[in-house]
């Protein structure tokens, strides 16, 4: 083997090692059992080995090297691999109970709908209902993003409606413990367990723009009605699986737009995968590519009349809140 080719060899072995410590480091941090010094120690031992088997590496001992760290990696990867996700922890109230829903006939009769009325954060009425939802009535479904800080990332909501005027609204989110706040980057390594959440909207869009001030805009779909049912029960089929078995939130695989994704790709087929899936800020834009908003507008003119932040404000604690804060919305 020539030098050169022996340096590049080096090189790319060197920052596969780089990279997969990053990640141990993370890992261990993250969900190393114990208190936070022994997670930091834990991260730092890691790092310290990583870096002999570098050294090991460059100083021409490369079995010995790789061979100390490939067999650390895999008994870090069983450990990993072993731990799983619960549905028995101290839930924050807002998660404390998953949706599910069952199909008789034309009527889907769903269980843990939410309907908290928000004064704050830590101020709420908590409410869980049973609802019921006539399928040979379901007319549109539109999608919610509500933002925060960065326009490139947003929450998405997911809101189907009713020729009796109900709205029925999924949110795909963290289960989060109570206490526990939202870290994008603890979401890549099983910090938190995933929820499906079914609300009203006076409910879960109005705690966003009313409660925590977050910009919310509100898109009508243009999709057939059978596909808007197919949406609809794969929502109710996720949400039982999900009481069935307990899954791990992912900030890249299981989030609020990658779970619709895949929903939707089942039912639609040929989607294409796209960054805007995880910078979710930007995924009318995609969407719209796909043919899936209001045609004869602009995504701008769309943006701008769907724009329900200040209406929802002006609707808080009106029966009529979902028919409020569509006013103006293209396709309603």
């Amino acid at each position: 083997m020539t030098f050169m080719w022996r340096v590049l060899l080096l090189t790319l072995t060197s920052l596969l090692v780089l990279a997969s410590a990053a990640w141990a480091a993370l890992a261990l941090s993250y969900r190393l059992p114990g208190p936070t010094a022994l997670r930091y120690a834990g991260a730092a031992a890691w790092v310290l080995l990583s870096m002999l088997a570098l050294v090991l590496l460059w100083r021409h001992r490369v079995l010995l090297g790789l061979a100390g760290y490939a067999l650390g990696f895999a008994a870090l990867l069983v450990w990993w691999n072993a731990i799983a996700p619960s549905a028995t922890r101290d839930w924050s109230p807002d998660v404390a109970k998953l949706a599910t829903g069952r199909v008789e006939g034309d009527l889907l009769l769903m269980d843990q709908v939410r309907d908290f009325t928000w004064r704050s954060d830590e101020d709420f009425d908590v409410r869980w209902q049973a609802q019921r939802y006539d399928l040979s009535r379901l007319e549109s479904v539109d999608f919610v993003t509500s933002y925060w800080g960065m326009p490139a990332i947003a929450h998405v909501l997911v809101s189907f409606g009713f020729g009796d005027g109900r709205f029925l609204t999924f949110s795909v989110e963290i289960r989060k413990e109570k206490g526990e706040r939202y870290s994008s980057l603890a979401g890549f390594f099983k910090q938190y367990e995933l929820s499906i959440i079914a609300a009203e909207e006076r409910d879960i869009v109005a705690v966003r723009t009313n409660v925590r001030g977050e910009d919310d805009y509100l898109y009508r779909v243009d999709l057939p009605r059978e596909d808007i049912r197919q949406l609809l029960l794969a929502y109710v089929e996720q949400a039982n699986e999900l009481q069935r078995e307990p899954r791990w939130y992912n900030s890249a695989t299981a989030n609020c737009t990658t779970l619709v994704f895949q929903m939707m790709q089942k039912i639609v087929g040929g989607l294409p995968l796209d960054y805007r899936l995880l910078l979710s800020g930007y995924l009318p834009g995609y969407v719209m590519e796909q043919g899936g908003l209001q045609p004869g507008l602009s995504l701008e003119q769309l943006r701008e009349r769907g724009r329900i932040t200040e209406r929802a404000r002006q609707a808080a604690g009106r029966a009529d809140f979902s028919q409020a804060i569509r006013q103006g919305v293209p396709g309603w």
